[in-house]
């Protein structure tokens, strides 16, 4: 925060923050934000599905999760965390894990940022499906398939991630042509 901010609200998870004229939004007790694009060593491209209140809809994403939201592991590597969330929401674990930088996620909204990870080599350890709190559906896509996939998703009543798309096109550059 800034010194010219000013918090306008505070919850237990966000505030909102008035700076100059335009006002956002900010989460509070976590470092950052991670997300993965996971791809299984057949090409499958690993997907969740669950239902998010603020837009009353079941959406289709990639894992992703917080940074440094656990009391006592403040100071969480992004990586770590990476690692975890892809566990927990999926059961996979993956052998290969390569960072590929940051993005803002609604930059005229939220100041958040989110760090993406390619999770190569994947191997399942456990059930996913999140923690108590969540009721995640685990998708295995083949990537040949993911478009119609994707579109039947849709027409079912889903909505993408906008990091959907981001997700395929470095995923795409581990996929050989001839598939």
């Amino acid at each position: 925060m800034s010194d010219e901010d000013q918090t306008i609200a505070e919850t237990r998870f966000l505030k909102l923050i008035k700076r100059g004229r335009w006002e956002f939004v900010q989460r509070v007790n976590l470092s950052g934000v991670v997300c993965l694009f996971p791809l299984t060593e057949d090409y499958r491209v690993i997907l969740v599905e669950q239902f998010r209140p603020p837009v009353n809809a079941p959406v289709i994403e990639f894992p992703a999760g917080l940074a440094g939201d656990i009391k006592g592991q403040e100071e969480e590597a992004f990586e770590t965390a990476a690692a975890r969330e892809l566990i927990e929401e999926t059961g996979y674990e993956a052998q290969t894990m390569i960072p590929l930088g940051s993005t803002v996620s609604s930059a005229g909204l939220t100041d958040e940022a989110v760090d993406f990870f390619l999770a190569l080599d994947l191997k399942k350890v456990a059930a996913g499906g999140g923690d108590e709190s969540e009721n995640i559906t685990v998708h295995a896509v083949p990537f040949q398939e993911i478009e119609s996939w994707l579109q039947a998703a849709q027409e079912r009543g889903c909505l993408l991630d906008a990091r959907i798309y981001a997700g395929l096109y470095f995923l795409s550059k581990h996929i050989p042509e001839n598939l």
